[in-house]
């Protein structure tokens, strides 16, 4: 039923720790409910969050008559952690090494040091097929089905459940690509395989075959999973078909997210940003700084005039000191933010030159931290928490999850032990060592966009970021905090306020002064159909479809492109708009060079969702429950709230900790707090 949210309306956020569930009612009130991860079997942490949140509105699957939506970093996680299963990449006769090879381009030139994070596909994992399309689309070798065949059959044999096919100007013209995928599909049907001419076909050979690679490493997981849980919600009752949140802040229908899982990874992270944005509106705070922690990574986001930026390319998985150029490039349009490995469940350890290290790595729910009693053996961030007060054992999720103190006080004495400290000394350590790194991935993001990250209020959220987003500010200078309500599940709510849409991209190197308009004209109507018939997919009309046009330029001679708007389909137009766009950037335009048209870009969008607003909290006595000793900067006693009986307009000074069912705020010595009208809790330094 598309985006019409006036109903009951459904968000499910699965992240790789804890699954997340909002129901939103027709009058606004929202109740909400988490539950650890079922990674052996995602379906059954999504439906037992689903069945929690149903019971507490006393409603049945079929009173769900608005939207269902989905999100989740199911796809970064497996990117991050190595989970995906066995995959080839499939390329060129000559061209092996382009995932080794990169762009040859350093991060930073002056280090030799350089980390690069190993590519997803090895040497062993790597084949080539003779073929080759050249750079005007025209076919100098076509390539050998029988061979191609037989390496689908080799492949399936071997154990790889997928294939990544990237040919040389397989952006220009994808039949080869078609042709191979289609002939090893005749003798390896269940072999999953992404083709570059679909999943990203722009120009530069390694972004997009860093695309296409993380496309099929991920599809095996991803598709198998959404289909089943299509029909699981049919089977139930659920009167409509679920939605799937996307990178780029909107939503789109299962078979597009299925096929194209990549598109899908900051599907969670894009969901909190939009949730940023919409309570940015709210606050009354256009420019802040959006902070999510989860419980495998931490995401930092910048939000500008109530917006956040949208980026045709980025990376993920950056290892070299969070700096550009050190991940997996993306091809596919996302929200603007950096993600690490730095999350509740994130691991703690002492690397070969005796440092404390927190992550990538993280213990998930399975086996998970070690004081969730359920395996885990390796100190994480959630068990330092809970040495140094922060969370209480007893209360965690409500008390519904009780936590072992004494595991996870052991498990961090024996890194203490490592590190010369005892197990309090090395709460603090990890405690500091995540905090700075989240701190310095945001300084990082904020730089690389020329903005001034000092002074930008912070909107904190995910299970861990109300815990550690105080002592984060601090580092970056942020005198303001706002802990929004629901801030456990926000990303599940920033569902419910994305639209449907599709960013669509196809690269055609020309010359203005050259171009086919004909051409020009099939490709923008051909892009303008995908999008549509994805649109209908999800439930939006072609009546109610809206597309916006866009395209990459540069100058002749030039590298780089520079992306902009474009009103109209003519040369003069076109040139103005890019002049306008490149005068922003780079403060002076080039008027006798001629212009060269890179990519076409056609973003297809569904309307805005509405719905109730959310109504005030009620609250009462803002007298502090009880008092907890803390940790965190010597040894004290803390008064603790619990923030449902905070009413509009109640002030608490810190140090406080502030407790709800799916999180706990911090509040340290110097900070005080108030409640805003939207319900947020507002902390000032």
């Amino acid at each position: 039923m598309g985006q019409e949210t006036q109903g009951h309306s459904l968000a499910v956020d699965i992240g790789g720790t804890f699954t997340d569930v909002v129901l939103r009612l027709a009058d606004g009130r929202c109740f909400t409910d988490k539950t650890l991860t079922t990674h052996r079997d995602l379906a059954e942490g999504f439906f037992r969050a689903v069945e929690l949140a149903l019971s507490r509105a006393n409603l049945r699957p079929a009173d769900v008559n608005g939207v269902l939506v989905h999100a989740t970093t199911l796809v970064t996680n497996a990117v991050i952690e190595r989970r995906g299963p066995r995959t080839a990449f499939i390329t060129t006769e000559g061209f092996a090494d382009v995932l080794l090879i990169r762009n040859e381009h350093r991060c930073d030139m002056f280090d030799p040091l350089i980390e690069f994070p190993p590519p997803l596909m090895g040497p062993a994992d790597t084949f080539t097929l003779r073929e080759r399309m050249l750079a005007d689309g025209t076919v100098m070798t076509a390539p050998d089905l029988e061979a191609a065949a037989a390496l689908g059959l080799r492949l399936a044999r071997e154990g790889f459940a997928a294939a990544a096919i990237c040919f040389i100007n397989g952006y220009r013209n994808g039949a080869h690509e078609v042709a191979v995928r289609d002939a090893m599909r005749a003798l390896a049907p269940s072999l999953s395989v992404s083709i570059s001419s679909e999943v990203s076909p722009q120009i530069r050979e390694w972004p997009r075959a860093s695309t296409t690679a993380i496309n099929a490493y991920t599809q095996p997981i991803v598709q198998p999973y959404l289909a089943g849980l299509a029909e699981g919600l049919a089977t139930r009752g659920f009167p409509n078909a679920p939605l799937i949140m996307l990178s780029n802040g909107g939503v789109v229908g299962t078979p597009t997210a299925g096929r194209l899982p990549v598109r899908m990874i900051e599907s969670g992270p894009a969901a909190g940003a939009l949730a940023a944005a919409h309570l940015s509106r709210v606050l009354g705070l256009p420019r802040l700084l959006s902070f999510d922690m989860g419980g495998t990574t931490a995401k930092a986001c910048l939000i500008l005039d109530s917006a956040p930026l949208i980026s045709g390319e980025f990376e993920v998985d950056r290892r070299y000191r969070y700096k550009p150029g050190s991940g997996f490039p993306l091809t596919i349009p996302s929200i603007d933010m950096i993600e690490i490995g730095s999350g509740g469940g994130s691991i703690a350890h002492v690397d070969g030159l005796g440092l404390l290290k927190v992550g990538p790595k993280s213990a998930g729910s399975e086996p998970g931290p070690v004081c969730y009693g359920r395996g885990g053996a390796q100190p994480t961030v959630t068990d330092a928490d809970v040495v140094l007060g922060l969370l209480d054992p007893a209360r965690f999720l409500g008390g519904d999850m009780a936590l072992d103190a004494d595991a996870g006080r052991a498990a961090l004495g024996a890194l203490g032990a490592k590190l010369g400290v005892d197990a309090l000394g090395a709460a603090r350590g990890v405690y500091q060592v995540v905090c700075e790194q989240m701190a310095a991935a945001a300084r990082a993001h904020a730089t690389d966009r020329g903005v001034d990250w000092r002074g930008l209020p912070m909107l904190a959220f995910g299970g861990a970021g109300p815990v550690h987003a105080a002592r984060v500010a601090e580092l970056l200078d942020c005198r303001q905090v706002v802990f929004p309500a629901m801030a456990s599940v926000l990303s599940a709510f920033g569902t419910l306020v994305s639209p449907v849409r599709l960013d669509l991209a196809r690269s055609a190197l020309v010359r203005l002064d050259e171009l086919d308009w004909d051409a020009v004209h099939a490709l923008i109507g051909a892009m303008r159909a995908e999008g549509e018939a994805a649109l209908a997919e999800a439930g939006v009309p072609a009546t109610a479809a809206q597309f916006d046009q866009a395209a990459d330029a540069r100058y002749v001679g030039q590298q780089n492109e520079v992306t902009f708007d474009v009103a109209a389909l003519d040369a003069t137009t076109i040139r103005a708009g890019f002049e306008t766009a490149y005068h922003a950037l780079y403060g002076l335009t080039l008027p006798d060079v001629a212009l060269e048209m890179v990519s076409w870009r056609i973003v297809a969008r569904g309307p805005e969702p509405q719905g109730a607003a959310a109504p005030p909290p009620i609250g009462g006595s803002a007298a502090p429950r009880g008092h907890r000793m803390i940790a965190l900067d010597g040894e004290a006693e803390w008064p603790v709230f619990d923030r449902a009986s905070l009413s509009v307009g109640a002030r608490i000074a810190g140090p406080a900790i502030i407790e709800e069912r799916e999180t706990t705020i911090v509040l340290p010595r110097g900070w005080d707090a108030h409640v805003h009208a939207s319900g947020a809790i507002v902390g000032q330094r």
